[in-house]
């Protein structure tokens, strides 16, 4: 059975597949909101710096210019692979010139994490064999070491926030995409992210989530008299993160939204950001949404009334700390979404007329979905698990240099997923997606499923607990049990104390395969990745490690 969105929701038209990004962007043929009806589309949170709509297209046209010369690139000679820069830096409103700029000249961008040691940007520079590294001043330390042990050079490392060297050379010549290249977009690499990404691939989900969200905006608009709705929005998530890259920094811009660049997470300096330019869409992860429920006090310092919505990814939120989030902030409605890296990011989210708490939301138009069972068979009903298969025109080209896996996950347009997940009807009887977990990560007991994130969820409810994770352990009798991995608050009391209460709340409330059989324990900080995803492969690594120690003694 394919599931397929509603269509109430909108409809996807044509994608253009002859242009690069950069182009679709920027120029108002292919929809975007024109320049005098644009807000100001990148702004410092820190220093108020901004860029107008038109700014950044003359920086990008500059930008081009000038490292057409430096690198003696042309737009039409060579491949995206001759002309590959990879990227390391901190969120500033001066990546995304950078990026169009590249693509301007049909080249490629590898973002690497800001978090990245040395060692691991040094993997990226060579897997991506990028000719030029971009930086920022804090991260450059680290640069040159990386540049170092891969033996790149030095003179080949820039700061992002280069000057406009090319607006006193002479004009690009046009990309041409034309007879021979028709496809190019279709084809052609854009982003590098450990997977391809081609330009029709970001065009097709900023599209998608155009669409989606134009019933909404349209009503705004109409009840504000204005022609179009625009609105300011958080950009704090990693630029080099696929959610933070496309949904916030392509398909805002496209709408013509302000999008407030702050380059890491500190919650004096977010909440003083909401405050200062008004922000009305915050796009977060679960762990800065919980944090903000830890921090009541903190938070009812400053005036947060200008944020209508959230708009959560990455990782799942449960649908108790969800409920818990609209009972402090009752005037900011919640709302979740699902994607991948190699769908370029949106596949599901929640539309704001169709609301339903710990729900992924629904299909965006131009996606189609199915679920297989682990004998591979589709599930043809609604709240039965099974693995998430997906097909689109944002799916990505494949891996990397990964023939196997690319062949393994991708199959005649299908996207396999990994996650397990079920369609529920919601209240107003549209289907909604619901993730229940990576299906790798699901615990067995006794033969019974149990969900890592829906424990987790549950566990951030208690008084005791700041932040968690549930692995799996080993257990001779049941195969495996459940094991939570706690950050306590300050009022948790003794570890003894608040284990036992942490393990009584689960049994009052859980069914008795989800108790915590495995036990309690308490750590500092849970490992996550910069999206909030919890690292669960490093903590099975380090009970396993601790079970050896325990082992060793008897």
């Amino acid at each position: 059975m394919v599931f397929l969105p509603d269509p109430k929701f909108g409809r996807l038209g044509h994608i253009p597949d002859n242009i690069p990004i950069s182009e679709f962007m920027l120029n108002e043929e292919y929809g975007r909101l024109p320049h005098s009806q644009s807000r100001d589309p990148y702004t410092c949170g820190l220093t108020g710096k901004t860029y107008s709509s038109r700014q950044v297209a003359d920086r990008v046209d500059h930008i081009a210019r000038g490292l057409a010369k430096e690198f003696n690139w042309s737009p039409n000679k060579g491949t995206e692979w001759d002309k590959t820069i990879a990227v390391f830096t901190l969120n500033t409103i001066d990546s995304l010139p950078l990026f169009w700029a590249v693509h301007r000249l049909a080249g490629l961008v590898s973002p690497a994490n800001a978090a990245y040691s040395a060692e691991e940007l040094k993997h990226q520079l060579l897997d991506s064999n990028a000719k030029a590294l971009f930086t920022c001043a804090p991260l450059l330390p680290v640069a040159l070491d990386a540049a170092a042990l891969a033996k790149f050079p030095e003179d080949r490392i820039y700061l992002l926030d280069i000057a406009e060297d090319g607006k006193q050379l002479p004009a690009l010549e046009p990309l041409n995409w034309g007879p021979g290249k028709e496809l190019a977009g279709l084809h052609s690499c854009a982003i590098l992210k450990g997977v391809k990404i081609a330009h029709r691939n970001v065009i097709a989900n900023v599209l998608q989530d155009a669409v989606y969200e134009k019933s909404y905006r349209d009503q705004l608009a109409k009840a504000n008299g204005q022609p179009n709705y625009t609105e300011v929005a958080l950009g704090l998530l990693p630029q080099s993160h696929i959610y933070g890259l496309v949904v916030i920094c392509h398909a805002g811009a496209y709408r013509g939204d302000q999008t407030i660049v702050l380059p890491k997470f500190e919650l004096k300096t977010f909440l003083a950001a909401i405050q200062n330019f008004k922000i009305n869409t915050l796009f977060l992860v679960p762990p800065i949404i919980i944090n903000m429920l830890r921090s009541r006090d903190v938070c009812s310092k400053y005036d947060l009334s200008s944020a209508t919505s959230i708009f959560t990814g990455a990782a799942p939120l449960g649908a108790e700390t969800a409920a818990d989030f609209r009972k402090t902030y009752p005037n900011i409605i919640v709302r979740q979404a699902y994607g991948l890296t190699e769908t370029s990011t949106l596949a599901c989210a929640t539309h704001p007329h169709d609301i339903m708490l710990g729900s992924s939301g629904c299909l965006i138009p131009g996606y189609e979905a199915r679920l297989l069972s682990p004998e591979g068979q589709e599930i043809t009903s609604y709240d039965t698990p099974g693995e998430l298969v997906l097909r689109s025109p944002s799916v990505v080209l494949g891996y990397l240099n990964n023939e196997k896996a690319t062949k393994e996950t991708f199959e005649d347009g299908w996207m396999r997923t990994g996650d397990e997940a079920e369609v529920r009807v919601g209240p107003k009887g549209t289907e909604h997606i619901f993730i229940v977990d990576r299906i790798k990560e699901l615990i067995k007991v006794k033969g019974l499923q149990v969900a890592p994130a829906e424990l987790e969820a549950h566990l951030l409810t208690h008084d005791a607990v700041a932040d968690c994770a549930v692995i799996a352990i080993p257990d001779d009798s049941a195969g495996e049990v459940p094991k939570a991995i706690v950050v306590k608050t300050g009022s948790a009391g003794t570890d003894d104390e608040a284990s036992k209460a942490i393990i009584k709340y689960v049994q009052d409330h859980k069914a008795r395969h989800k108790w915590l059989k495995g036990g309690v324990r308490f750590v500092d900080a849970i490992p996550k990745s910069p999206s909030g995803k919890i690292l669960r492969r490093m903590l099975r690594d380090q009970e396993k490690e601790l079970r050896r120690k325990a082992s060793a003694k008897l």
